[in-house]
């Protein structure tokens, strides 16, 4: 049972210490397709990032609260318009991350996976499950 325990702990991986925005930017996609980014200009990896009209604190506020009450995410940073969390599955965690960009009314986002080469498009899917929550919230206001 021990090393069942140590084999799904070890598939969490590392955080990456190359996160964060620089720039007003997310870090790069790699090359493996276990990543999708709206930063991203090939199609592989590019994902749409949030669009929002009103108030940027608001939309952002909005975004966290969809976070927060998702099962499968944890707010490891945040910062003034920036937030990092984990994103997990049964044996998999991912690394998500959402900008703001007020100018733009946009809020940029990035989701890789720790570990492996294929992610079977499941960052992909889990932001565009995100997206639909944080558009169906936009009504609770």
């Amino acid at each position: 049972m021990s090393i069942g325990l140590l084999g799904i702990l070890g598939c969490a991986g590392e955080r990456p210490a190359n996160l964060g925005a620089r720039d007003g930017l997310l870090s790069s996609c790699p090359a493996s397709p276990n990543c999708v980014s709206s930063h991203a200009a090939d199609e592989r990896h590019r994902i749409g990032a949030l669009a929002f009209s009103g108030d940027p604190d608001a939309a952002f506020a909005r975004l966290k609260l969809v976070l927060c009450r998702r099962g499968d995410t944890t707010i490891i940073e945040e910062k003034s318009g920036y937030l990092r969390v984990e994103l997990r599955t049964t044996l998999f965690v991912d690394d998500g991350e959402f900008l703001l960009s007020r100018m733009q009314s946009v809020i940029h986002l990035r989701s890789a996976s720790r570990l492996g080469y294929s992610d079977m498009g499941k960052n992909r899917s889990r932001l565009e499950d995100i997206r639909t929550q944080f558009i169906a919230a936009e009504g609770e206001k």
